[in-house]
């Protein structure tokens, strides 16, 4: 099933991610057994819902690190661009920030251009 799916391929982003940080020779800390299961109960609640995991700290640095691996980063620049845009409350500022998503990811040949099709 669909769902089935989207959950195996969270399951790999997340052990990616955490590779990655167990990489990491700063991160030395271990974790207590309640905040590893308060952690897993977050990331279950990432395969429900895109927005869900997207709205989390940690569900977005996970999908960040996966999207670097996948070299598609620009999405999720594109997207955080967008929220910032949605939540800009003086009209004033909106043109140049449409401005500089057009000119950033959708003009043809953008440094960062995504595909909208």
């Amino acid at each position: 099933s669909r769902a089935k799916e989207k959950r195996n391929r969270l399951s790999l982003l997340l052990q990616k991610s955490e590779y990655n940080e167990n990489d990491d020779s700063s991160n030395k800390a271990e974790k207590s057994p309640k905040s590893t299961r308060d952690s897993s109960c977050e990331c279950l609640k990432w395969s429900e819902s895109l927005q869900t995991l997207l709205f989390h700290k940690d569900g977005l640095h996970a999908f960040s690190n996966f999207l670097r691996m996948e070299f598609s980063y620009e999405n999720i620049d594109f997207w955080l661009a967008c929220e910032d845009y949605k939540k800009t409350k003086q009209s004033c500022k909106l043109p140049p920030k449409a401005k500089k998503i057009y000119e950033e990811f959708i003009q043809t040949d953008a440094p960062k251009e995504v595909n909208l099709d």
